[in-house]
């Protein structure tokens, strides 16, 4: 396998206009700087910011624009997601385009920053995809990677490198980092991270390699972030290890146990008592509520936490 060579821009985000030209200018200055930069990856709902009311159908006018852009350069292109409008659902999706300006797949993000980003449809795919001679891909959008098992899943579908468009804002950004970092170290792969600013979030892109060390760190400015991947170091720890320590893909391949958590229909009692997925409010309000479960539990001692016959899906 050889290098590949990805670009990270990070860049700020209006939330009123539409950011499509600005993408177009840092791509062009992007390449003019850096010709030898082979795909480019822009942040979590970069085009149009994060408003659920840009929605539109894919394909469409951004997605024609961004194949454009990617023939014009003759690189891999991931810009970032847009809300997509679907038989009356709204998806957070990201598209992946070739050199020829061609759309070799699309990413619907799989969980959604409920009860946040409301309104939004969770996908239902998991999504990789080959640069032919180099390796094979994996795309993740921002809340996604809390989930340990959506990163896991894409490397056991091969991914040596995870793709992950962000639009953190929040306080909980060093928290994000650290997972990268664990992410890229337990699933032995590399992680490459692009946050927006403003609208687009607070900055601080990570680029992680398959040790789980930072390879790059942004900071909370614009930034051009080019990075030269040796894919050979993925394979080398799946092979050998972690820094030649654990080797986390082949035990799990040789002790895949039964997670009864995961069995369609199983009650899960603790994560029902926790109650619904609502944003906090409140805290006479949350008493209220306490109140409320405290009473019912009484009323109803064999259903403690009011959610009797609620399983996970």
């Amino acid at each position: 396998m050889r290098p590949f060579a990805i670009a990270g821009i990070q860049m700020k985000i209006s939330a009123v206009n539409s950011n499509v030209e600005l993408m177009k200018l840092k791509l062009d200055i992007t390449m003019s700087l850096y010709p030898w930069v082979e795909m480019v990856v822009f942040s979590e709902l970069c085009g149009h910011g994060p408003l659920t009311h840009t929605a539109s159908a894919i394909p469409g006018n951004f997605e024609q624009e961004m194949q454009a852009m990617a023939k014009k350069h003759g690189i891999w292109l991931l810009p970032g997601s847009i809300f997509e409008k679907s038989e009356g659902h709204i998806y957070n999706t990201a598209t992946v385009i070739n050199p020829r300006g061609e759309v070799v797949t699309r990413y619907r993000k799989m969980f959604p920053f409920y009860p946040y980003e409301v309104g939004v449809t969770s996908g239902e795919d998991f999504c990789v995809f080959d640069v032919p001679g180099v390796a094979r891909f994996g795309i993740s959008i921002c809340y996604d990677m809390w989930f340990p098992e959506t990163v896991r899943t894409l490397a056991v579908m091969g991914a040596e490198v995870i793709l992950h468009p962000t639009m953190t804002g929040t306080i909980d950004r060093d928290i994000e980092l650290s997972i990268v970092r664990a992410m890229a170290a337990v699933n032995q792969c590399y992680f490459f991270d692009v946050n927006g600013l403003e609208s687009g979030g607070s900055g601080r892109s990570v680029v992680c390699g398959p040790d789980g060390r930072v390879i790059y760190q942004a900071e909370g400015n614009e930034e051009i972030f080019p990075i030269e991947l040796n894919i050979e170091r993925v394979k080398r720890s799946r092979e050998l290890g972690v820094l030649r320590l654990g080797q986390p893909l082949k035990s799990f391949r040789d002790h895949i146990v039964q997670f009864g958590i995961y069995q369609h229909g199983v009650e899960l009692p603790y994560l029902n008592s926790l109650g619904p997925l609502i944003k906090p409010t409140k805290m006479d309000t949350l008493a209220k509520l306490k109140i409320q479960e405290h009473e019912h539990e009484k009323a109803h001692p064999s259903d403690p936490a009011g959610y009797k016959g609620f399983t996970n899906h």
